[in-house]
């Protein structure tokens, strides 16, 4: 598939397409996917891939988006959730036999996007807007070249894959636009379990640290090699 600009992207798409799904991450990319698309299509269902269910500070955003653009969002667990899980990552020993007995299924992106289709009995072959840029990443370049702006296969297409950091703002400006806390708490979109994100949570948001630790009891760890590293211990 050649690579078409971003607008002619969509225009592509929505001809083939009356409706569409969103890969919603809550970051400046997905927004400004969302806005780049909400003209074209009929419906746009819009989803969140969640590393740890019901986190305050996640869901305040989430609702900020919602109001802001008058949609609802799907909450689905990222595949992150079950691999992490099924890896033992941040587990006491006490927690392993219990995940193993779990059986808990893996699933990719391409379920995800089926299980959206059955959800909202949308066509089989309903596409997903991603909001990846290629402006600051090699690897996201080098992928554009090999598979193109429209990822037939995949049922994937990227509508701001060329968008500058400029357009961004311009656009956000434009349409009086409201980002979420996570840019001004992380410096981007929450979407780990590393330090970056764990300290400040931990810091600011205690209430949701301790539902994070519920789910990965040893995170703490994190935070104590930092601290004992920095002479905080």
């Amino acid at each position: 598939m050649a690579i078409l600009s971003g607008a002619r992207t969509v225009r592509k798409v929505a001809c083939d397409h009356r409706q569409s799904i969103l890969a919603f991450s809550t970051g400046k990319n997905a927004v400004a996917a969302y806005l780049a698309i909400r003209d074209s299509f009929t419906e746009i269902y819009p989803y969140y891939l969640y590393l740890v269910p019901e986190l305050e500070f996640v869901e305040e955003q989430l609702d900020l988006y919602e109001r802001q653009f008058n949609f609802k969002i799907t909450r689905l667990p990222h595949p992150a959730l079950y691999q992490m899980l099924s890896a033992h990552v941040f587990q006491p020993p006490s927690n392993i036999s219990v995940i193993d007995k779990a059986n808990l299924v893996n699933f990719d992106f391409a379920d995800i996007r089926r299980m959206m289709c059955r959800k909202f009995n949308l066509p089989p072959n309903t596409p997903v807007a991603n909001g990846t840029r290629v402006e600051h990443s090699s690897k996201q370049r080098l992928s554009m070249q090999r598979h193109g702006s429209i990822v037939k296969s995949q049922c994937q297409y990227y509508p701001v894959w060329d968008w500058k950091k400029g357009d961004l703002l311009r656009c956000f400006k434009q349409n009086n636009i409201r980002l979420g806390s996570d840019y001004r708490v992380f410096g981007c979109s929450f979407d780990s379990l590393d330090l970056r994100f764990l300290l400040p949570v931990k810091e600011l948001y205690p209430k949701d640290y301790r539902k994070i630790l519920e789910y990965f009891p040893l995170c703490d760890l994190e935070i104590y090699r930092w601290e004992c590293a920095n002479g905080k211990r």
